[in-house]
């Protein structure tokens, strides 16, 4: 990520870990498809850009070995600490306001890091620019203008009551630089960029219960602005909360987009 006062899910917030785990559940599978893909192995070298949490960090380094090198960067590292040891090389790293750390990266890839950077343009140069020639990209960033919905299925107030909330979620990343359609953008702009070879698809899940803890850990841990921003009053989040906790409702995520290149 970026330094931003205005960010809206710090890391270093209780919520942050559930947020993480539920990621790593819902992602994970379609993410490590990918790398398995491009033929990661012993003794690549990658950079796992805006790591968060640790387990692509994990896996990575478990694919790549001893002779190998992960280096793990975020602008807040303090859920990273598990994973600081050979391979992996944690660091504080500003994506778009410093050089990369490093070139010649057999693979660079970042998820859900750019939709949150206010300058995606100088972030995306500098992660192609740490690649070597023939070197693989995978940006994977949610495009919720493209499915904005809590629940896709609207037919009954708990329903009505999620989504006009995270409208109200979206409409607080908007306000902090977000751009809620990037996730689309992702193969024109990997093309636009010189990369070849490129190609994209999407993971959308509508209901799960790993779709209920994300969803949960993210409305505990905005409560404050939304409450600041007149979004919902203290009933309403309370309301939705129990809902969630009640299980009856599908609750689905915005459309996660994974797209891929290689550096000519």
């Amino acid at each position: 990520m970026t330094r931003s006062d205005g960010y809206l899910l710090d890391n270093r917030q209780s919520e942050a870990g559930e947020r993480f785990d539920a990621f790593a559940t819902l992602f994970d599978p379609t993410t490590f498809r990918h790398l398995e893909g491009f033929g990661i192995g012993p003794g690549w070298r990658c950079w796992e850009v805006g790591a968060g949490g640790t387990s692509v960090v994990s896996w990575l380094a478990k694919k790549v070995g001893p002779t190998g090198k992960v280096v793990a960067t975020d602008i807040d590292t303090s859920r990273l600490a598990a994973a600081a040891r050979p391979p992996v090389d944690v660091r504080v790293h500003d994506v778009a306001g410093e050089e990369p750390p490093g070139e010649g990266f057999d693979l660079v890839h970042a998820r859900l890091v750019l939709v949150h950077v206010p300058d995606r343009e100088r972030a995306l140069r500098s992660m192609i620019k740490a690649l070597r020639p023939g070197g693989r990209l995978l940006l994977e960033d949610a495009d919720p203008a493209l499915q904005p919905l809590a629940c896709p299925d609207e037919h009954g107030p708990e329903q009505r009551l999620a989504n006009r909330l995270r409208q109200g979620f979206r409409q607080l990343l908007a306000d902090r630089g977000a751009d809620l359609s990037y996730g689309r953008q992702l193969p024109r702009l990997l093309r636009e960029h010189g990369l070849r070879r490129v190609e994209a698809d999407a993971y959308f899940p509508l209901t799960s219960q790993s779709c209920a803890a994300l969803e949960s850990a993210t409305v505990r841990q905005i409560r404050p602005q939304l409450l600041e921003a007149g979004i919902a009053t203290p009933e309403d989040i309370d309301r939705h909360l129990a809902n969630v906790e009640a299980g009856g409702m599908d609750l689905a995520t915005a459309p996660m987009i994974s797209a891929w290149g290689r550096k000519a």
